[in-house]
């Protein structure tokens, strides 16, 4: 078997580099270094100007790094942590990872940070968005807030899962697309059932309906998904909303569940936890998620630390935004 042309000719042309010691390398490494970080030089121009080609040039900038001789350093504006971001996509193999540094030690104070840095991520997809699907409650209408005006010109915003209330809450949670559209001045496709059922046959009959039909296809064909990762507090919105009384929430938690992702919800590993619940309930299942180009998950606090690591481990998000905490947890660091 023979190397590919590509492959033969940079080995070809990398020989007289080989042939040199690490020491005799070193000036070298550092002249193409300056001429290409400092200088601007193509590795073109810098091959002329050292006499290499630039698969040498390459070469010598790439050992550069590799030897601690060039270190790059990413400082954005923002109280974002690269580091930390780039374990993260590494050990999980995302997409993207949007961490935020903490200041506050608080359950809950990382919110507003975690959902600017949401917001300011879903603009930079603004362009390239036409479709979104997006799931409802407290972090989510957080990012709702911040979204800048025009964040995604036209774009169409359809709800994933039931977010009709069957009581009103402390804080609007469920106006989440709505929201989501009027900033992009798009339009919103709602889905006007409650996310859980009291009866699978009641559930099953409404997922049946053209209409309602209609609307989780529209959501299966988003290309991105938006959703937040929530835990299971007494006063989850699920129990505040009247989907869940408290005693099924012991119970739940008592079975070992650990949060929900689209209202459905989840144990340690990502499997769902109560099929008879999961049964009753309307929205995109997890497992279709990662189907999904862009599958971003949005969480800050440390009571949400164990459902993130179960969408993690069961590859339901590909994007992660979140807090510092959240990222330390997941990779066993803290």
């Amino acid at each position: 078997m023979t190397d590919t042309p590509a492959r033969s000719a940079e080995t070809e042309t990398d020989t007289p580099l080989r042939g040199l010691s690490a020491e005799a390398r070193e000036p070298l490494m550092i002249q193409a270094a300056k001429l290409y970080y400092d200088l601007e030089r193509t590795q073109t121009e810098i091959g002329r100007a050292l006499g290499l080609n630039r698969f040498q040039v390459a070469r010598l900038l790439r050992e550069a790094r590799e030897i601690g001789l060039v270190r790059i350093e990413i400082a954005p504006r923002a109280n974002r942590l690269p580091a930390l971001e780039t374990r993260l996509q590494k050990a999980f193999g995302l997409a993207e990872a949007v961490i935020v540094q903490e200041t506050d030690d608080a359950e809950g104070a990382s919110l507003p940070a975690v959902a600017e840095a949401a917001a300011r991520y879903l603009a930079a997809l603004g362009p390239r968005l036409s479709l979104i699907g997006v799931s409802w409650g407290r972090t989510m209408s957080a990012v709702a807030e911040r979204l800048p005006a025009g964040w995604a010109e036209g774009v169409e915003v359809v709800l994933l899962n039931g977010a009709t209330h069957l009581r009103s809450t402390r804080a609007p949670t469920n106006a989440v697309a709505e929201r989501f559209a009027a900033a992009a001045r798009g339009t919103a496709t709602l889905l006007p059932v409650p996310a859980i059922l009291g009866q699978a046959a009641t559930r099953d009959a409404l997922v049946a309906d053209p209409i309602i039909r209609r609307v989780l296809d529209r959501g299966a064909e988003a290309p991105v998904a938006c959703f937040g990762l929530g835990s299971l507090p007494a006063d989850s919105v699920l129990v505040q909303s009247g989907y869940i009384d408290g005693e099924t929430m012991l119970r739940l938690r008592a079975q070992g569940a650990v949060g929900d992702i689209l209202g459905r919800v989840i144990g340690p590993d990502g499997a769902i936890s109560d099929p008879a619940l999961d049964a009753r309930t309307i929205g995109l299942a997890p497992a279709a998620l990662r189907d999904k180009a862009l599958s971003i998950g949005i969480s800050a606090g440390r009571s949400k630390h164990a459902v993130v690591l179960a969408a993690l481990r069961a590859r339901y998000v590909n994007v992660l935004v979140a807090d510092e905490s959240t990222a330390r947890h997941v990779l066993g660091e803290s």
